[in-house]
């Protein structure tokens, strides 16, 4: 089993920076790919940013240039590096970790971009 605890959520005003952390414990030994997700009222689940375990990182057109997504391997920690927010990027924020053969949910933090 793994458990995931986020945090870094938060309000934050149009353009401005927020960084998201999910730390990994328990069976972490085989983690895999680390992801962050989104989800917006009313919207489906989104793919927001995905590293692979060889630090392979891939994201979302929407938040090409401003989002990235490091890893800290010895901490078993995956980071949103959050910059140049707008109002459209306000979901609640969902880190997923891949631990062969599962997948792993965080509980979820909220980021609320003001206009």
């Amino acid at each position: 089993q793994v458990q995931l605890v986020e945090s870094g959520g938060g309000l934050v005003q149009t353009g401005g920076s927020l960084r998201l952390s999910c730390a990994a414990s328990g069976s972490t030994f085989s983690i895999n790919a680390m992801a962050w997700y989104r989800q917006a009222p009313g919207k489906q689940r989104e793919l927001v940013a995905h590293i692979n375990s060889g630090g392979i990182a891939i994201y979302a057109d929407t938040v090409k240039g401003r989002f990235t997504i490091p890893r800290d391997n010895a901490k078993n920690t995956v980071y949103l590096q959050m910059n140049s927010l707008k109002p459209e990027d306000t979901a609640v924020y969902y880190c997923n970790v891949e631990v062969i053969p599962k997948g792993y949910w965080g509980q979820g933090t909220q980021v609320t971009v003001s206009s």
